[in-house]
């Protein structure tokens, strides 16, 4: 409808989005629809419209925001939660409950999935509290009525969705024991007093959210997340912002695709105690940004299944597999495929961001490149090498990427929505 800027200004003060990590184009179709949808005629009525309505400033911003989670996301960071939630629990003589945050919480799974983990590990209810935080009020009622269609189960391993749901017409209903763990509720990260006055937290989740900031925003957000976490707690976050995190003085805690970190120096290495978790792989991948501190799975490759001949078999088993962590098996996948069939974007692709998240920037730099040279409008490619060169400190270079990717955003028409 409008590239008017005062949109772009609205939900950098109100979210902090940064309007080219995500291209313009999605933007102006929030726009567009919300102005449908109040039968505003002009981008004039409509800000008129929303700066008089509070409801439709968070009509608004639920139209940019579209959620994508799932139950245990990146299993790995659940299963070191359990490991690491055994371990200090013991620390503090069990004196008091582990407290937990869960930022933002979105429509409930991750926190939801960090009760059912502590819960399968033996944890008893009294020793674990978890709080759920959204600025989006829709999501957190979505969350509280904790009833979830099929997509919020992927992967082949959901074994604990008979334990801990109850399947009915509308959905699967989570049980009361996992609910009763959670406490949700509207806040927004970028409120300096956020939980002022609340005791700070043992563990704290906060993934894929700062990619979406300029630097500055990273800046004031980190500090109020550095504010939350417990002097020896761990901060969960995503694939992509570690190098972030390192900036800030933050140290990995050096378990491979766990994704935490500590401000201690020194990795922690806690007990090894067995946590059955289930592994589902995501649908998009994480993007990635250099420098990597955290190494990804020393298993070696085995034999991929996928026939030679089916290539569009093997890309979802690539796929499959960076996203369970089997970055091994993935390039193996990889190479199968480029001596089998005609170079493809993707898979270069895919060759980037597993050299990426192993620590080989210029490697991934070479890959990425590839990948565009194929396709020249691969979203993700486009987004993954302007986060790389962004760590790198080449911020020219990443805006011309983001500018390439925001134009390519422009072309979707709005039959293609």
């Amino acid at each position: 409808m409008s590239n008017d800027p005062r949109f772009f200004a609205f939900l950098k003060e109100r979210i902090g989005l940064d309007v080219a990590s995500v291209g313009e184009a999605i933007i102006e179709r929030a726009v567009r629809q919300r102005s449908q949808a109040v039968q505003a005629q002009t981008p004039g009525q409509y800000w008129q419209h929303l700066q008089s309505s509070e409801d439709e400033q968070h009509a608004l911003i639920e139209a940019v925001i579209v959620p994508e989670t799932w139950f245990f996301r990146y299993p790995e960071s659940f299963a070191t939660l359990a490991r690491l939630a055994l371990a200090r629990l013991a620390e503090i003589k069990q004196m008091r409950a582990l407290r937990i945050l869960s930022l933002p919480c979105s429509t409930g799974e991750e926190p939801y999935s960090i009760a059912m983990a502590l819960l399968d590990a033996g944890l008893a209810p009294h020793q674990f509290k978890v709080l759920g935080l959204d600025v989006s009020p829709l999501s957190v009622e979505r969350a509280r009525r904790g009833v979830y269609g099929k997509n919020s189960f992927r992967g082949g391993d959901i074994a604990f969705r008979d334990r801990h749901f109850t399947e009915y017409g509308d959905g699967f209903h989570i049980a009361d024991r996992v609910r009763e763990q959670v406490r949700l509720q509207v806040g927004n990260l970028l409120d300096p007093t956020l939980l002022a006055n609340e005791a700070s937290y043992d563990f704290v989740f906060c993934r894929n959210l700062l990619i979406y900031f300029d630097q500055p925003t990273q800046k004031q957000v980190f500090d109020v997340l550095k504010g939350l976490t417990h002097v020896d707690g761990v901060l969960f976050i995503g694939p992509a912002e570690g190098s972030l995190l390192g900036r800030h003085g933050m140290r990995s805690i050096g378990v491979p695709q766990s994704f935490a970190f500590s401000r201690h120096a020194e990795p922690v290495k806690p007990e090894p105690v067995f946590v059955p978790m289930p592994t589902p792989p995501r649908r998009a991948a994480p993007v990635p940004v250099k420098p990597r501190p955290f190494s990804t799975a020393s298993t070696q490759a085995g034999p991929i299944k996928a026939p030679p001949s089916d290539a569009g078999t093997l890309l979802s088993r690539i796929a499959s597999l960076a996203n369970e962590g089997k970055s091994a098996e993935a390039r193996a996948a990889c190479e199968q495929y480029l001596n089998s069939h005609p170079p493809a974007a993707q898979v270069f692709y895919w060759l980037g961001l597993l050299s990426d998240v192993a620590g080989s920037a210029l490697e991934a730099q070479g890959f990425y490149r590839k990948a565009l040279y194929l396709e020249p409008q691969h979203p993700q490619a486009l987004m993954h090498l302007a986060a790389l060169l962004e760590s790198q400190g080449d911020s020219a270079g990443a805006r011309r990427l983001q500018a390439r990717a925001a134009r390519s955003e422009q072309t979707v028409s709005p039959n293609d929505e």
